[in-house]
């Protein structure tokens, strides 16, 4: 596989694992960091960046959703969202640091939805996605 095609791999399966699609960039990444051909920093920056727009993605439908608000089938009260906004934003933005995880791609969208401000969610989300690419470059030198 070149360079090029690696990185573009690397860069579209991470941006697939962030969505609500069933994508495993884990498998792309240790494939391409053992192949050797891509210096481990260009790896990361792009699976990072890939990863990151995803969740962007992510935030971007949860602010569409709001769009249905105060329709008479919208499951959720004025009231009820307010309560939930001042929660979250006191205690549940902190879980875009768990966006890395198996289900963290449900509070990218949960912060779209509370209208996290777009810097702070985008520096949890970069400090998580990175960070997960970086411990997952490093456990894979030391297997491979």
């Amino acid at each position: 596989m070149g360079d090029l095609t690696s990185l573009v791999s690397l860069f579209v399966a991470a941006f697939g694992a962030a969505t609500i699609l069933p994508f495993q960039s884990e498998v792309v990444f240790v494939a391409v960091q053992a192949a050797g051909t891509v210096p481990i920093w260009v790896m990361i920056a792009v699976s990072s960046f890939g990863n990151i727009l995803g969740s962007v993605l992510n935030y971007f439908l949860g602010t569409f959703f709001e769009r249905y608000r105060g329709r008479r089938w919208f499951p959720v009260s004025d009231s009820q969202i307010e309560r939930a906004r001042k929660w979250w934003r006191k205690y549940g933005v902190w879980t875009l640091l768990l966006s890395w995880a198996p289900l963290g791609d449900a509070f990218t969208v949960i912060a779209g939805i509370m209208r996290t401000p777009v810097w702070l969610f985008l520096l949890l989300v970069t400090i998580a996605k990175t960070g997960r690419f970086i411990i997952l470059a490093w456990l894979t030198a030391q297997v491979v």
